[in-house]
């Protein structure tokens, strides 16, 4: 190619398109697009999944460890016989890691972690219902799945 310029969607390039309107430029333009997103998809899939927790494992496992540690925690406060013969805050005061660990999870909820543990899930859920409609699927990590096309006689 002339000056290292790329061409798509049949040898039409965006240069060809300034003879023919605002047409065929416009459709070139959508062929780059399509071609980098295309390009983009090819290199995150080729990629190999990198050895490091995502964000969203990270969280899920936040809020499994902090979770185990405060019903752990709950256990040995309700089990205490002295829960029952001294104050509230007192009682508190004598387990504080059941006082740490429910304040973290607290502040963990009131961050949002929830959300971000329970929204690829929804997100996933509601693609999978607009992609059965195209006898189409995806599994939880958004890879698409083509089903078979019904045969219609």
């Amino acid at each position: 190619m002339p000056n290292g310029e790329r061409r798509c969607c049949g040898g039409r390039g965006i240069a060809e398109g300034a003879e023919g309107g605002t047409r065929s430029r416009l459709s070139g333009l959508r062929c780059e697009r399509v071609r980098g997103a295309e390009e983009g998809a090819a290199v995150r899939s080729d990629r190999p999944p990198s050895p490091a927790m995502n964000s969203l494992e990270q969280a899920e496992v936040i809020l499994i460890v902090v979770s185990v540690c405060t019903a752990t925690g709950a256990w040995n406060w309700l089990i205490d016989p002295e829960t029952q013969k001294v104050s509230f805050f007192t009682s508190l005061w004598n387990h504080p890691f059941f006082t740490i660990s429910c304040i973290t999870l607290i502040g963990l909820f009131f961050a949002g972690i929830h959300k971000r543990v329970v929204a690829p899930s929804i997100i996933a859920a509601r693609c999978r219902t607009v992609l059965a409609e195209y006898n189409m699927s995806c599994d939880d990590t958004g890879k698409l799945i083509l089903k078979p096309r019904p045969h219609v006689q």
